[in-house]
């Protein structure tokens, strides 16, 4: 009989789901592979046919999410449209992963502290570098007279914290709509930076 396509890799994709879920719940350290076994509903042995170990998982979410943000500041860079017209895409899919794509992006900011080395090491540095880049298309802005004089890293900290704050939009019961909350704050935050003539 054929084996059919992609199956172990839907699996593993659905084991990454459930564990990130359980890692922003009740953190890294206290979810257990038994536990997550559980949740996907297979044997805890069975789980090793698809992932060798919890750091395995830790890394392959936290990568997976920086290779994402990483890949999209890439094509930001490298298109022509100015530099608020650029920044604004930046905070857009920062706003769009932390609304759509909320377990993940949260493990890979909260939890990555728990990554082993290399790839502790290697995960700090990817941090460090996209901050650094974010902050050098701000400094191009201010540059160019688009963008008010201001501290770079500061305003990219300032902006990743703020957007970080979409985890109590999700907790809240009484929320206006991901669309409203993704137009507010793009606005609020690229009005801060505009330079006003």
């Amino acid at each position: 009989m054929a084996k059919t396509p992609g199956k172990k890799a839907s699996k593993k994709g659905l084991i990454l789901q459930k564990a990130a879920t359980m890692f922003r719940h009740r953190g890294f350290s206290a979810t257990s592979m038994r536990d997550l076994a559980e949740e996907v509903g297979i044997e805890a042995a069975s789980l090793y046919n698809h992932i060798n170990s919890k750091q395995e998982i830790l890394e392959a979410i936290c990568f997976e999410v920086a290779n994402l943000f990483n890949e999209h500041m890439d094509q930001v860079e490298a298109s022509s449209a100015n530099t608020i017209a650029k920044i604004e895409r930046i905070i857009r899919f920062h706003i769009q992963q932390m609304i759509d794509n909320y377990e993940q992006v949260f493990v890979s900011d909260r939890e990555w502290r728990r990554l082993e080395e290399p790839y502790l090491s290697n995960f700090q540095t990817q941090r460090r570098t996209y901050r650094k880049r974010f902050a050098s298309l701000i400094e191009k802005g201010i540059d160019k007279k688009e963008i008010r004089s201001l501290d770079a890293p500061t305003a990219v900290l300032i902006i990743l914290h703020a957007i970080g704050g979409i985890e109590s939009w999700h907790r809240s019961s009484q929320k206006i709509s991901a669309r409203e909350l993704e137009e507010n704050m793009l606005t609020i935050l690229i009005d801060v930076l505009r330079k006003n003539d």
